[in-house]
């Protein structure tokens, strides 16, 4: 990611969705990921465009667009 380390201490995520039933019928309707980052000193900027950016390079996500609402958010530690 942008020169940044991606390491396991250096990256966590957590993950939360809603479920509603829709026509009697549950479905995940929407998945919220919150990373929680810590980057080099001066590689913020580039970690909050990398954040930006992930979800239209993000298999996943693009598996899911248009079906869930996806909110990716990030908290940014410099060291």
């Amino acid at each position: 990611m942008r020169e940044i380390p991606a390491t396991p201490d250096k990256i966590r995520a957590s993950v939360e969705g809603d479920i509603e039933a829709i026509d009697k019928v549950l479905r995940i309707t929407r998945i919220r990921v919150r990373y929680d980052l810590t980057v080099p000193r001066g590689k913020r900027e580039a970690a909050e465009r990398a954040v930006e950016r992930h979800p239209r390079g993000c298999p996943a996500a693009n598996s899911v667009a248009g079906c869930i609402d996806l909110d990716i958010a990030a908290s940014i530690t410099e060291e």
